[in-house]
């Protein structure tokens, strides 16, 4: 079944004439070192992704309620302290304009990954038909989102999954200011191997820096092969201030 909320591609004239810059950021990253990064780690940071302009007109989203289907409360539900809002369709441009942009740079990754921890699904390089095969699933709930976090707040260790069909990777964008709009806070990973402890990974953003990380899984070479390990990520507590965070996540939720 076809679904009307399905967002529409964006010829790429027309984004371009509205949003060059950060297209040309997208398109001029080092994507091959990123990779590299994600193979080894499963995470890469982007430096400067955003600048100080654009967090700060995502910043003021948060207080529009009419641009979110729901708002979740952290501290009701086991989930830490802090909240966050799940936008809903139509997303607004530039969140639009980053997850489908950014999407078709990751699918060779994300599809190099399936292959190596032997699993059949693939990825299709188009955003919208990704979206309507999740949508088919009954995953039709956009999933991109905004954090908020206050003194004293933090998110639990968890995995952004949703339903059947997951895209193995995300973005988090930092849209505060460390030391001057908050302290503490850090973004926090942690991935665990077979049959050893788990390695935690605090990661150092600025305003606008985006870090890209495996959702759940992803494969590790190893002596006898490739093996998979798990990630999970969080955000220790806020000492200070207010942070606010874009969670662009590719799939959808049932």
């Amino acid at each position: 079944m076809r679904v009307s909320s399905l967002p529409l591609p964006l010829p790429n004239d027309l984004v371009a004439a509205h949003h060059p810059s950060l297209l040309e950021r997208i398109d001029n990253l080092p994507w091959p070192s990123l990779e590299h990064s994600l193979d080894q780690d499963g995470c890469a940071i982007i430096p400067g992704l955003l600048g100080a302009r654009e967090c700060q007109v995502l910043r003021a989203m948060y207080g529009k309620p009419g641009l979110f289907r729901s708002r979740v409360v952290m501290a009701r539900h086991g989930f830490g302290r802090g909240e966050y809002q799940y936008f809903d369709y139509p997303l607004p441009e530039p969140v639009q304009l980053l997850r489908s942009a950014l999407y078709p740079r990751l699918v060779p990754l994300a599809n190099r990954w399936q292959a190596r921890m032997g699993v059949s699904v693939r990825f299709p390089q188009a955003h919208p038909t990704f979206l309507q095969r999740c949508h088919d699933a009954d995953q039709r709930r956009p999933t991109p989102l905004l954090l908020q976090y206050g003194a004293g707040d933090y998110n639990c260790l968890h995995q952004d999954l949703y339903g059947e069909h997951v895209f193995p990777l995300q973005v988090a964008i930092l849209l505060s200011a460390p030391e001057l709009d908050f302290k503490g806070g850090e973004l926090v990973l942690t991935e665990q191997r077979p049959r050893m402890q788990s390695r935690p990974m605090v990661m150092h953003l600025e305003q606008g820096d985006g870090l890209i990380f495996a959702v759940h899984q992803r494969p590790v070479a190893g002596a006898r092969g490739d093996y998979r390990v798990n990630l999970r990520h969080g955000v220790s507590r806020l000492h200070s201030g207010q942070r606010h965070t874009l969670g662009v996540i590719f799939h959808d939720a049932q």
